[in-house]
Order: structure tokens, then sequence, then C-alpha cells
């Protein structure tokens, strides 16, 4: 007995005898061969309806498209531009997937604009963002505000300061006139976070050499870290971490972060503000530290593969390999892959030994909301155009 499928037009037999395991191989390098294609043209008018992954504000097609791209599942997007009438839905960008890799129906629908994953195209890890949105404010994730000549100078501020990814400004005719030239820095994660980590046998984890912190033109410095020691309260917030070199690493891009403590127990990464005191506390499975943000820091945890470690999600595809160290160089070729997890040969489930799953979440700047608002201009960051 034997049975047949079909695979970018090859007719391809499998008979009673294969592997799961071929077969598992067989329908990943399908997979992948249905968006290989680069396509950067942008449709007009055009719906792709359904299929949505999630939806997040962009302020125009060519950022939704940045923000496709970087997401690990996303294939094609519709953005619902600045003059569509129909609801208050505007600078929504729907990110979107399907099995084919191809949106199942195309709608026209003035004011939409539809088009399709950069990851073909060999992109940009971290895109350059140089527009000026006049009338538009990128609202919410303040934590700097003060007063500048003009939505220039308030770029420039933003550029200069690692935690700022993107500003509004409110210009010279703003009413009330009291918050004329008023210049708002803004913060989201411009580092991999990773929404969990947890431990499990037989399997790999770590990251790409990619995702470390370089500080260019500044000295080395090894960060500041305080084994067997809490630093207790003053949380701010609790990610995931691998180790505390990465939690090092999540409170250093934080804006406002001064210290944490990383448990080894549970991952967990405790960020905090600490006032005019901070107090050092002897624990076991505890090491807490302070940010390096003015120094180039010791990126050796980038280099650690966690054994018994899983970082679940993220995943963009996978490949089949020898070894943890194989799959590691892999994701550090990759330019889009920023940590993976590999199932050894140790794994419960045969059909999936061996396989290296490369990984990344959205690290581009990416404003929680975005609204029309008269005589307001926002932007992003330029660090990322040099």
């Amino acid at each position: 007995m034997s049975f047949q499928f079909q695979c970018s037009g090859f007719l391809i037999q499998l008979n009673k005898m294969a592997t799961h395991l071929i077969l598992g191989v067989l329908l990943s390098i399908c997979g992948l061969s249905l968006t290989q294609e680069c396509r950067q043209q942008l449709v007009e008018d055009v719906d792709f309806p359904g299929s949505d992954i999630r939806f997040l504000f962009s302020p125009d097609v060519n950022h939704c498209q940045q923000l496709c791209t970087q997401h690990p599942d996303c294939l094609f997007f519709t953005f619902l531009r600045a003059d569509w009438t129909g609801d208050d839905r505007n600078f929504r960008c729907y990110l979107k997937t399907s099995p084919s890799g191809e949106p199942d129906v195309q709608n026209p629908v003035q004011g939409f604009t539809s088009g399709f994953s950069l990851k073909p195209c060999n992109p940009e890890p971290k895109p350059c963002l140089p527009q000026l949105y006049h009338g538009l404010d990128f609202l919410g994730a303040d934590y700097k505000t003060f007063f500048t000549e003009d939505a220039e100078e308030c770029r420039r501020a933003c550029t200069q300061d690692p935690a700022c990814q993107f500003f509004s400004f409110l210009n010279e005719v703003f009413t009330p006139e009291i918050y004329r030239y008023k210049c708002h820095l803004k913060f989201s994660w411009a580092v991999v976070t990773l929404p969990i980590v947890e431990r499990k046998a037989a399997l790999v984890s770590g990251f790409s050499n990619k995702v470390g912190t370089f500080q260019e033109g500044k000295p080395a410095c090894q960060g500041k870290l305080f084994p067997s020691t809490d630093i207790p309260g003053n949380d701010v917030l609790v990610l995931a971490a691998a180790s505390a070199g990465h939690c090092q690493n999540l409170c250093s891009a934080h804006s406002v972060c001064t210290s944490f403590s990383f448990a080894s127990d549970d991952f967990q990464c405790y960020l905090k503000v600490n006032g005019d005191g901070m107090s050092l506390v002897a624990k076991n499975g505890i090491t807490s530290g302070l940010p390096a943000r003015f120094c180039w820091p010791d990126n050796s945890w980038v280099n650690v593969a966690h054994e018994g470690v899983d970082f679940p999600g993220g995943d963009m595809r996978f490949e089949l390999m020898d070894d943890a160290a194989t799959c590691q160089r892999t994701c550090n070729e990759d330019p889009l892959c920023q940590f993976y997890t590999y199932l050894t040969a140790d794994f419960p489930s045969s059909p999936y030994r061996r396989r290296c799953i490369l990984k990344r979440t959205i690290t581009m700047p990416a404003p929680p909301r975005v609204n029309k608002f008269a005589n307001t201009v926002s932007g992003f960051q330029l660090r990322n155009c040099v």
C-alpha cells in the first residue's frame, strides 16, 4: 500500500514502510517552499479577510509589513489606513497566516492595504524607520517628558536615549498652549523577551549571538552581579528569563529598571525601581544585579546552551540536525533567528527527535496605540538608520 501528496507541483509517493519522521520532513520542506518567494509589492484597497493571528498598531503600511516580517508566524497582513471610514479601526495591522501560505480570499475594500511578509527577502533585522508622522499620536508607553525646540530635536533626544524607541511631540500651535513644545519619549522592548521558560528533559535551548547588547564606542564592563543575593521589593515588572545574564540584559534595556533579581528555580526575572536605598539580602537560588547601560557589557550569556530547558513559542521553522551546537550555529547564521530549542535523540516522541526549532519575537519599535491627533508629530528613533 502507498499514498501520495503534492508539494509545489511535484507528486511525492510514500510506501507503507515510510516512517513518520520522513513524512514530517517532507511536509516541513513543502510548507517552507510555499513561502520562499520574495513579494514586496503592496495591494491597495484590498482586504485579506480572516486567518488573523493578532493585530497591532502601525502608523503606516510599511511599518505593518515589518511587523509581519518579524512575527514568527505571519505570512501576510492587512492594514487599515488613515482614510478608512467604516469604523474606528484605523491604523490596525492584522497579522495573518494560513496552511497554504496564501490568503484564502481577497476582497476589494476602500481604505485597506494588504501585502506579504518580507521573510524570504533577506530583510534587515533592525529596520530603519525615518518617517515623521504629522497629525498622529503614539499613545501610551511614556517614560520621560521635557520641552524641545521642534520634532527633530525630540527625535534626536529619542535616538540618543537607549531606552527610547518612539516619541510624540506637541507642536507650536497645540492646545492647551501650556503643553506646546512638549516631547514624550516612549518605550517598547528592543531585546528578546521570552513568554515562558520551563524545565523539560531532552531539550536544549539558547540564543543567537546577535541578541546581546552592543554599545559601540563605549568601554567594556562585566556588569555587576550579586550571587545568592536578593533585592527584596520595589518590583515594576516580572518576566521570564533564561539566566541572570539574560535578566540583566532585560533590566539594561528597560526604561526605568535600576536593579533586578533572578530566581533560577522558576526562571523569573524581577525588574525593580529602587528609591534612595537598596537592600541586599542573602538568599540561595537568587542572583541580583545592576543594569549596564553606559558600557559594552559581557554578552557571554548568549553563548550558553541551557540543557533540560525549553523556550516554548515563537517558532519560525525547524530543521533536522545532529546536535545542539549545530542548531546554535544555524541560529547564529540566520538573520531572523533570535533563539532556539533543540530536541535531542532522547526526546520521548521519536518523530520529533533531532529537530532544531528556530525562533524569534518582535523587537522593532511598536507603539501600543496610534491615533489621529491634531498638532502632534510622532516618529521612531534613528539608531537603526546608521
